[in-house]
């Protein structure tokens, strides 16, 4: 079926999420658009901060995405603000969770699935009703490669943005005939605060190293920039697309889950080996150089 493509620039655009990351990337860059943004976060300094870089219309409200009666509140609104249609929603708050199941607290998996998943739904309930009477717009939900592939020590994390990915993809087939579509985003390792702000019950393989630690590791493996993957979000759904994957690593993850959909893990584990094998032989040849 081919594309239907669609225009969100110059459109109102709905962020959650927006005070750091790729959520204050996306405000940025679709305000440069000509978007008036609406945003939301509950981190009131960070949400300061990216409404202050903001120099078009702008509605900025601290907001927890798991109230489902704050949501409702913050579509009306944004109802009554908006200078013109929507043309996107963004569910793009999310939270980051390490823990085997063995060791995990239950409190813990459902603080992750509050946000993870309950606050994109909130936000797509609140939202929705308003691009079925504009019979336009997009509802753009944020999954996960973490959505598409199980890893190990991420069960509540990885069910959470699985459920997102199954929750997006039904509603897109429920609008079908509509002018409204539901777009799944599967980003790969973005730099973002999202492990500095993550639960940890433990180091989920045992090395005890410290929080700080863990943020240096996630960085250093982190292939994306926030300003890259809001572009690549941007133009995906412009260019009609319902899944967009960002980050070369997203792409990996989608095409070994296709082709070992049982044993991408260990295909995973054999590149890894390789690419270490070949950085340590570089290192090798620089210093005797």
């Amino acid at each position: 079926m081919p594309k239907s493509r669609r225009t969100i620039s110059g459109r109102t655009a709905v962020i959650s999420g927006a005070a750091s990351g790729m959520g204050r990337s996306l405000a940025q860059r679709l305000s440069a658009y000509g978007s008036p943004v609406a945003i939301t976060d509950i981190d009131e300094r960070g949400l300061k901060e990216t409404e202050a870089s903001i120099t078009g219309p702008v509605l900025s409200r601290v907001l927890d995405v798991c109230d489902a009666a704050a949501q409702l509140s913050f579509a009306d609104e944004v109802r009554d603000w908006t200078p013109t249609v929507v043309g996107a929603v963004f569910n793009n708050a999310g939270v980051a969770l390490a823990s085997t199941v063995l060791d995990g607290d239950p409190d813990d998996d459902q603080w992750s699935w509050n946000i993870n998943f309950h606050g994109v739904v909130n936000g797509t309930r609140a939202f929705l009703p308003m691009l079925v009477e504009q019979d336009e717009g997009a509802i753009v939900n944020t999954s996960s490669v973490f959505g598409l592939a199980g890893v190990p020590n991420q069960s509540a994390y990885c069910a959470a943005k699985f459920a997102v990915r199954g929750f997006t993809d039904s509603l897109r087939h429920e609008l079908r005939g509509t002018g409204v579509t539901a777009i799944n985003v599967h980003p790969g390792g973005i730099n973002t605060n999202i492990v500095r702000n993550a639960r940890f019950q433990k180091d989920p393989e045992g090395r005890g190293p410290t929080r700080e630690q863990m943020v240096e590791e996630f960085a250093a493996v982190t292939m994306t920039h926030p300003n890259k993957a809001a572009e690549i979000i941007h133009r995906g759904v412009e260019a009609g697309k319902a899944r967009i994957l960002v980050g070369s690593d997203a792409h990996v993850f989608d095409i070994l889950t296709r082709l070992a959909p049982t044993h991408y893990l260990d295909v995973i584990g054999r590149f890894q080996g390789l690419i270490n094998r070949a950085r340590r032989a570089r290192a090798i040849t620089i210093s005797a150089g």
